[in-house]
């Protein structure tokens, strides 16, 4: 693990160093709790300080040196002082050493912990401060008492005061990315931010726990924590320090409130004094927090209830938990949650005794998709002679925590014991679900197909028809898939959880075939059902999210991905480990970023996304070739060819739906790898195959790939009865006729005006997928009109130069093959002739820098006019922003 480097805090030192050099002169001193970062500010902020212009004296008070006279500064002052002066002769003595020592330099002195400084030394700080030319900066720790000449710095103005607030979540990030070398799984660091509050002190003790016991791990570059807390001893002193001593009173509070926050006041109020309760909230152990109408009792840092649990002997623990548990069953449960919350504390105490509660709780903790909350409580029904039922929604469960071979294994012991009707239907569908998605095995879809005939309740039928029909879907049986579906949707027995089911079919079906207006309204029907499906089939969510992340994506609707990714699911299913919804929309959105340019966003999304996944196969092939693609737009072709090895060993048989996705990943792979002929090949080979299947959505998407790799006059198609074929540009212009959204026709439009070769009309086609914030296709239709006009000596090409720069100055990292097209072949001695020109330089200047002379600057700067299509120096400047790695250096 590398050294912690300073992350985030740039408002903050830069306040500090203004406070230094700035006009006014004055001080500032920065304010926090323990561990928040005041001190490693302080530090980095004299360290930036140029030694030859300050003089600069740093002093770290503690509490060794707190009782002995000017023991604050003994860093600063002499080992002995002169004899027989007054304490005001002192002073002054001292003053005038650091004003000699500075030599006329500004003095500045830097104190950490100036809460700590004996008054001698606080008298002292306070004097050098009224000095002109010197500057105080420093910290203190909130809730320590402050010497009064410190206090009166701030009180006379003479220093700002600023609290020191702890990191943001986007700072936590940074921080943990910096010490561990990548990135880091966006659930890991949200869970490190919430214990640790944001302070770094406490982050760092808990990333050391966690590195020292290997509970960090790293997949596919992107590093996750798998939850277990493992606090280091150092970590438990530094909370029992803040906690300090406790009268059994207080303890009480706290350790209720530790097994059972959120808890009400009125509740915690039942079993404890009231008094004690005022006394925790007054040491600051415990805060009250409005919910709507309830005021609920926290612990002040999470970290407290992690100690307090821990110390906590087993039979109090239980003890306490059943005393929960009582307390709101006497009040009753009223709030959703409740049924939960008294299940856990029912189980953890020991005093469970009834499944029906730990299987209703179960369920609730699946309907939230916390799935380790649920596991543990579905397998605590069952193991309390829960049943089938049990076995059915522990099985479910097992499911979607990757772990298909337990999950067969608990449905199979119930087996012969389930009775025939509706147990028996939602049995089958189980066990189809997880022989199918989570075994691969493809046969699946014929015998649930068998089993559903020997039922007899329509109801019962069309729940196994809707789940043959996804599976036929995934199989890519669409003709039978759709036909199923509709059957469900047509029979007015069938139960809501199976409508929506058949009904997600239909919307992924729309969504591929290009008809995103009634995918779209079949998908809002899903959603309007949601509270009567959810209970029943909350992993219906995912064949929701998987059509209509499919319309999204297709249609080119970035906003409406940007919309779903923020959405209440994905906060859920991030906070309680369901991974192939937190997988899938984290493929959504580096798909985004991908469109807009953000190709290291994109990039490290992807592998976020394929490190959710690396136990699952559901979507663990489209992640690697979202992966694929994401390096191959960054033109990184080592990396492309490796994830798309790695999507074709990961993706799943079962999952012959997402072939297009993996398809076109593939042809961006032999593009990156600069094999247009190959690339063209398989995309021509591709649109033939999704025209052959009606997928035109994605038709529409690959074809838009052959334009950009410079083939709108490629054939595609089968042979017409002119015995000719039709070009990309052809087949787009019936595509945007038959294909809803304003996409459509606008990649038409770019593929006939690239074989027009119009710079003008794809200027006008870059403005327009610039406005739907597609940064890259924007991009690159510019960067083709610039190549057309090049070629044309087109005088106009100043303009467009500069919106280039400007798309570009929006991206990082591209280099798709249409941009690679404004790559010019110059010659080191050229790039650096360009670049002084573009600055400015004169030719002669240029020629003494680089011991020419003017007449082979001249000749240069000719050769680069010619390669790069412009007049003279008037247009360089711009052409050099536009080219890719757009500072104007040499991008290779």
């Amino acid at each position: 693990m590398s050294r912690w480097d300073f992350v985030g805090r740039r408002d903050e030192l830069n306040r500090l160093l203004s406070a230094v050099g700035g006009p006014e002169g004055r001080g500032l001193l920065f304010s926090g709790s323990a561990g928040v970062g005041k001190s490693r500010l302080l530090r980095e902020g004299v360290a930036a300080l140029p030694t030859d212009r300050y003089a600069i004296w740093s002093v770290s008070a503690s509490a060794t040196t707190a009782a002995l006279p000017f023991g604050g500064l003994v860093q600063v002052l002499p080992a002995e002082q002169p004899q027989g002066l007054s304490p005001a002769g002192i002073l002054r003595w001292a003053v005038d050493l650091l004003q000699e020592q500075a030599a006329g330099r500004p003095i500045v002195l830097a104190i950490d912990d100036a809460h700590l400084l004996d008054p001698p030394s606080a008298a002292l700080v306070h004097l050098i401060a009224r000095a002109e030319n010197a500057t105080v900066i420093g910290t203190l720790r909130n809730g320590e008492q402050i010497p009064l000449p410190i206090r009166a710095l701030w009180t006379d103005d003479l220093v700002d005061l600023v609290e020191l607030a702890p990191l943001g979540p986007a700072e936590t990030t940074g921080l943990l990315a910096a010490i561990l070398g990548g990135p880091v799984d966006a659930g890991s660091s949200e869970r490190l931010f919430r214990l640790s509050a944001g302070n770094p002190l406490l982050l760092r003790e808990l990333v050391l726990a966690a590195s020292g016991g290997d509970e960090l791990r790293r997949t596919y570059g992107i590093w996750k924590w798998t939850g277990r807390l493992e606090l280091a001893p150092s970590l438990t002193d530094l909370i029992d320090t803040r906690i300090g001593q406790l009268t059994p009173g207080v303890r009480s509070v706290v350790e209720l409130v530790a097994f059972g926050e959120p808890l009400g006041l009125q509740l915690l109020q039942r079993a404890v004094d009231p008094a004690d309760v005022e006394t925790a909230e007054e040491r600051g152990l415990i805060t009250m927090v409005h919910d709507d109408r309830r005021l609920d009792v926290r612990l002040a840092h999470p970290l407290y209830g992690e100690v307090m649990r821990r110390q906590c002997p087993v039979s109090r623990t239980r003890r306490l938990q059943a005393t929960l548990a009582e307390l709101l069953e006497q009040v009753g449960k009223r709030r959703r949650d409740d049924l939960l919350r008294v299940a856990v504390w029912r189980l953890d105490s020991g005093t469970a005794q009834d499944p029906a509660l730990l299987l209703d709780a179960a369920a609730q903790a699946f309907g939230r998709y916390d799935v380790p909350l649920a596991t543990r409580l579905a397998r605590a029904a069952l193991d309390g002679e829960g049943g089938s039922d049990a076995a059915e929604l522990l099985a479910t469960i097992l499911m979607f925590a990757d772990r298909p071979d337990e999950a067969i294994r608990v449905l199979d012991s119930v087996g012969a014991e389930v009775p025939d009707g509706r147990r028996r239907a939602r049995w089958l569908t189980v066990r189809g679900m997880v022989s199918y998605w989570g075994l691969s095995r493809e046969s699946t879809v014929e015998e649930i197909a068998a089993r559903a005939a020997e039922l007899t309740d329509p109801a019962d039928q069309a729940r196994i028809r809707a789940f043959e029909a996804i599976m036929r879907l995934h199989g890519l049986d669409t003709t039978a898939a759709l036909r199923l579906a509709q059957a469900v949707l047509d029979r007015p027995a069938a139960p809501v959880a199976a409508r929506e089911l058949a009904r997600c079919t239909v919307a992924h079906l729309h969504a591929a075939q290009g008809q995103y207006r009634r995918s779209a309204t079949a998908i809002a029907r899903v959603q309007a059902e949601a509270a009567r499906w959810r209970a029943d089939m909350p992993y219906l969510q995912l064949a929701m999210e998987l059509a209509r992340g499919t319309r999204l994506a297709l249609s080119g609707d970035l906003a409406g991905i940007d919309a779903i990714v923020a959405d209440e699911f994905a906060d859920l299913a991030g906070a309680g480990d369901f991974r192939l919804g937190t997988g899938y929309l984290a493929i959504l959105q580096a798909y985004a970023a991908r469109l807009r340019g953000r190709s290291d966003e994109a990039l490290k999304t992807s592998l976020g996304a394929c490190a959710v996944l690396a136990t699952s196969r559901v979507y663990a092939g489209l992640a690697h070739a979202e992966r694929a693609q994401a390096a191959a737009w960054r033109g990184d072709a080592t990396h492309a060819a490796e994830a798309m090895a790695e999507a074709d060993r990961t993706h799943a048989p079962g999952m012959a739906v997402l072939y297009p996705w993996l398809e076109q990943a593939r042809g961006a792979v032999h593009g990156a790898a600069g094999d247009l002929p190959a690339a063209t090949k398989h995309l021509c080979a591709l649109a033939d195959r999704l025209r052959e299947d009606g997928f035109a959505g994605h038709e529409l998407l690959v074809l838009l790939d052959l334009v950009r790799f410079g083939q709108a006059g490629a054939p595609v198609g089968p042979t017409c009865t002119d015995g000719g074929r039709r070009t990309v540009a052809q087949r787009l212009a019936e595509l945007s006729e038959r294909i809803d959204g304003v996409l459509p026709p606008l990649i038409a439009r770019y593929a006939r005006a690239a074989v027009d070769c119009s710079p003008a009309e794809l200027l006008a086609v870059a403005d327009a997928f610039a406005a739907r914030d597609l940064t890259v296709y924007a991009a690159e239709a510019t960067a083709t009109a610039l190549h057309h006009a090049g070629r044309n000596r087109d005088a106009a090409t100043g303009p467009a130069r500069e919106q280039l720069a400007e798309l570009l100055r929006r991206c990082d990292g591209l280099a798709t093959p249409a941009l690679r097209l404004l790559r010019p072949a110059l010659s080191e001695r050229e790039w650096q002739v360009a670049r002084l020109a573009a600055e400015g330089v004169t030719s002669r200047a240029i020629a003494e820098r680089l011991y020419l002379s003017s007449r082979t600057v001249e000749n240069h700067l000719q050769r680069v006019y010619s390669k790069l299509g412009v007049a003279g120096r008037a247009e360089l400047r711009a052409a050099l922003r536009s080219m890719p790695g757009h500072d104007g250096t040499d991008p290779r």
